[in-house]
């Protein structure tokens, strides 16, 4: 049994998350068939726009895929109809608090197994994309979005591709035409800041975008519609910010480290789509933070001032998932915040009377700016912003094989780091799950070592 599946049961909104991200196949299917719904791929959190469409569904392309869990996760989905979420969590909880074994023992083998039915599947995507013969310039992540693509573009009407600064995202953009040229792609540029009107061009190239959603839709976009979207968007935004620093970073947090640890990375992989459908994932990631601070003010949750904080980061492009236990083991606790290191997580500048499109085009070019599209030592600058607002104790890089655009920035960022920290810092290599874990194991211990 791993070490957090006892306790992430209480929790009623990390098992609608869960369920929502594992075992979506079922509900994005009967949108494609019955409800004759558009799915359109994203990856990285740029979903914003086709939620102004209501026959248009924004999918992180993996959750399409059927999961060996699925069938299970589905009896509870069937069980939560009938009886809601919060029931059903409470019942597991019963069931863990009274020992019946074998009904406890199912309950295990479905929680532990979401984590890492995902990783099993992300590896098959790595495989799937290494066989399409793509370069091996291609990280991690885009080799599975290449894997996914192949697999599954054919239930997509459309691809959203957005220009970031990474050279070998963008070859990968331009390649999807080969996997399926049948599915439209459809592009947003974002300009550089540098230039005298960017922000104007950036609103033209945003107009462009929704007009190619219109035509695919056949509905007429509305100022309103669109938003009230970013309403809900910047509510999860501040739920999300909250988890991560005022009870993440906190010293009594609502479970143990690595059940921590473990709803971070869930949170970082649903969040790139919403779960494809983002009012019921506001929903629950508020509910999150309830149960959360609830647990605490119950006395339910966990002293961990004697843990010292790791800050591990990037992995969104993909990373070894074992490195929050072993950290834990070793008497830390590993902390993920990368859509905040790239600014994912501003609010869209929205209001009441503002333009929706406007204030889009000034949240692109903020993030483009001072996150996922500017430069080395903007970007380190954002990874010290981000630790100190952790209290970090240590960072752990995960440099990726293959990233030639975030990866290569350590060595200015180790010097920032003892500079303006003045904590310990160390890397580690990454380039498929579970290829070197013994590596990464002996590195941590010997890193760990050094804060005792």
């Amino acid at each position: 049994m791993s070490l957090y599946a006892d306790e992430i049961i209480r929790f009623s909104s990390v098992l609608k998350i869960s369920y929502n991200l594992i075992a979506g196949r079922d509900e994005l299917k009967r949108m494609k068939l019955r409800e004759k719904k558009h799915l359109i791929s994203v990856a990285l959190p740029f979903s914003d726009l086709i939620y102004g469409f209501p026959n248009l569904v924004p999918v992180f392309p993996i959750r399409m895929h059927m999961f060996n869990i699925s069938k299970y996760l589905s009896y509870l989905g069937s069980a939560s109809n009938i009886f809601g979420w919060d029931n059903v969590s409470k019942f597991l909880g019963f069931v863990k608090n009274a020992g019946i074994e074998e009904i406890s023992k199912i309950i295990d083998e479905i929680i532990d197994d979401v984590i890492e039915t995902l990783n099993q599947k992300y590896n098959e995507m790595y495989d799937i994309g290494v066989e399409r013969g793509i370069s091996t310039d291609f990280c991690f992540a885009l080799k599975t979005l290449v894997g996914m693509h192949v697999t599954k573009s054919k239930n997509v009407s459309a691809t959203m591709n957005y220009s970031i600064r990474c050279s070998a995202w963008n070859k990968y953009l331009e390649s999807l035409k080969s996997i399926d040229d049948s599915v439209k792609d459809i592009w947003l540029d974002i300009p550089p800041r540098n230039i005298g009107n960017s922000i104007e061009l950036l609103q033209d190239n945003i107009r462009s975008v929704i007009n190619e959603l219109e035509k695919l839709s056949g509905h007429s976009y509305s100022d309103n519609t669109l938003r009230e979207h970013f309403k809900t968007t910047n509510q999860i935004r501040r739920d999300y910010k909250t988890i991560i620093y005022d009870i993440g970073a906190s010293d009594i947090i609502p479970c143990n480290p690595a059940t921590f640890s473990e709803i971070l990375a869930l949170l970082s992989l649903s969040f790139q789509d919403y779960n494809s459908n983002a009012k019921r994932y506001a929903e629950n990631i508020h509910q999150m933070v309830n149960e959360m601070r609830e647990r605490i003010r119950k006395g339910l949750g966990m002293d961990v001032s004697k843990y010292h904080k790791i800050m591990v980061t990037p992995m969104f492009g993909g990373w070894e998932p074992k490195t929050h236990e072993i950290i834990y083991k070793l008497g830390g606790r590993a902390l993920y915040a990368d859509w905040d290191v790239l600014r994912f997580l501003e609010d869209i500048p929205i209001s009441n009377r503002r333009d929706p499109i406007e204030a889009y085009a000034y949240f692109l070019a903020d993030i483009t700016e001072n996150g996922i599209g500017c430069d080395n030592d903007i970007l380190t600058d954002s990874y010290i912003r981000v630790a100190k607002n952790l209290g970090a104790d240590g960072l752990v890089f995960n440099q990726l094989f293959g990233c030639h655009s975030v990866s290569n920035c350590y060595r200015l960022l180790k010097d920032k780091i003892r500079k303006d920290l003045e904590i310990p810092s160390m890397y580690y290599t990454f380039n498929r799950i579970g290829e070197n874990v013994e590596q990464i194991s002996t590195r941590l211990g010997a890193f760990m070592e050094m804060l005792q």
